[in-house]
């Protein structure tokens, strides 16, 4: 797998076959290692080790309807009162951030309704703040999540 720019994470990756799965730490189990998930995996490592994010408020593949259809989002961090704070979309690093993205992430929240919205391709990130007006800024860096409540709206 390609480097990130993110810092190395201890990730376990067995071979079954002739196929790679690397071990999620949030949902216990071993999955398909993907160049999307590559990223996922570091990404999660670089939240709990690096920005103090709590492993126990963290969801892969989050389930959520939107109108008709199922979807997953590919993390969510929840509050102390598992209410939706923050969605966490990945795309593998040989994908464009474009604006499709940011759409879909976008029509995540009309389901969730969270302050904070990061994309990363595990190449660039970018983090969302979304304001009680409805107004948003983006950030320079992704904050720790100490600082997440203290941001003003």
């Amino acid at each position: 797998m390609s480097d990130l720019n993110l810092p190395p994470a201890n990730l376990r990756i067995i071979q079954r076959g002739t196929k790679e799965y690397v071990f999620d730490c949030l949902r216990k189990q071993y999955v398909r290692l993907t160049p999307e998930e590559w990223v996922r995996q570091h990404f999660v490592s670089y939240l709990i080790k690096h920005k103090d994010y709590p492993k126990g408020l963290l969801v892969n593949e989050a389930c959520i309807t939107l109108g008709n259809l199922n979807k997953r989002c590919d993390t969510v961090l929840y509050d102390s009162f598992l209410r939706p704070q923050m969605i966490i979309e990945y795309k593998a690093p040989f994908v464009s951030i474009r604006q499709e993205v940011f759409d879909q992430i976008v029509r995540y929240n009309m389901t969730l309704n969270v302050d904070w919205l990061i994309v990363s391709n595990g190449l660039q990130h970018y983090c969302c703040h979304i304001h009680v007006d409805g107004s948003y800024a983006f950030l320079k860096t992704i904050p720790d999540y100490g600082e997440i409540g203290r941001i003003a709206d």
